[in-house]
């Protein structure tokens, strides 16, 4: 969309998929949620990274949420040929699109 074609907030049509909720049922989750702001504010983080910055999350859960975010652009993994193997995730830039979405978060949150 652009400055002629503005997008608006309205109701969706029942049966017809809506956009907001395809997003949220990618990034919907708390977990997601973070891992993306940890890539935002960092850029690049190894595995073992996130699981000391997400306190709580499991290495699955961590790895599964890394797989779909992957799986949709919003993050890349590069392996290194390093032995052990070295493993970074980066924010795309698809992702980094997200990030006027975080910062408005953070300001309501900042309000509460």
């Amino acid at each position: 969309m652009n400055e002629l074609n503005p997008l608006v907030l309205k109701r969706g049509t029942p049966g017809v998929p809506c956009v907001i909720g395809d997003v949220l049922d990618i990034i919907g989750n708390k977990w997601t949620f973070l891992i993306i702001r940890d890539l935002l504010v960092d850029h690049t983080l190894r595995f073992s990274e996130l699981m000391k910055s997400l306190e709580g999350i499991s290495p699955k859960t961590l790895s599964l949420r890394l797989k779909v975010l992957e799986e949709q652009g919003i993050v890349s993994r590069t392996i290194y040929p390093e032995v052990p193997p070295r493993v970074e995730y980066t924010i795309t830039d698809k992702g980094k699109r997200l990030e006027p979405v975080f910062i408005e978060l953070k300001r309501f949150g900042l309000t509460l």
